[in-house]
């Protein structure tokens, strides 16, 4: 499970205590949920033992090599936007419909609404799953109340949540949160 979106140290903690697997922060967006280099330094040094994500629509090599050198586990790309040869992070690519699956991915993610809330397209983010040899993430319109049928509709690897668990923009609801890591793992296992 990845709480995406994290703006705060605090929210980092909200997620690690639930029992989310990862988190994301967004940079180089204009997301509400975007922040500085310096502030994404912070929280990941909050929660060291999670799976940190940088996720960002950026595709100059100067911002992305910025993003790299904060040292995430993975970094959460447009489908084709280049990811410098000396970034070590693992690469999730977020695909849409009508495009192809990039082959240098380590993981997908399926979220048609770029992070806006909107709900997935069942049937395409499906089909990815059975046409992937890496994991998929789900996303798009998430939430405690939807989350598990989603994952017994679609049969993800992990889903991810940013504005499903939040009380206003850029900040999490910790019973939201929970409730959310909560039914996810009872159908995922």
């Amino acid at each position: 499970m990845k709480i995406c979106g994290i703006t705060t140290p605090e929210d980092a903690r909200i997620a690690e205590a639930a029992g989310a697997d990862l988190i994301g922060v967004v940079l180089h967006s204009a997301s509400p949920r975007c922040i500085t280099p310096e502030l994404a330094r912070e929280i990941f040094e909050t929660v060291p033992a999670m799976t940190r994500v940088c996720v960002t629509h950026a595709v100059r090599p100067s911002d992305l090599r910025e993003i790299c050198a904060l040292r995430p586990d993975a970094i959460q790309v447009s489908c084709f936007a280049p990811v410098p040869d000396e970034c070590r992070a693992r690469v999730i690519r977020m695909v849409a419909p009508g495009n192809p699956l990039p082959p240098d991915a380590d993981a997908y993610l399926v979220d048609g609404s770029r992070g806006t809330g909107k709900p997935y397209d069942a049937s395409f983010a499906s089909a990815v799953v059975s046409e992937s040899a890496v994991p998929v993430l789900l996303a798009g319109g998430l939430s405690p109340g939807n989350v598990a049928a989603a994952i017994l509709d679609v049969r993800p690897c992990g889903v991810d949540v940013a504005s499903g668990v939040e009380y206003s923009p850029g900040r999490k609801d910790p019973g939201k949160v929970r409730a959310f890591v909560t039914a996810a793992k009872r159908v995922m296992g």
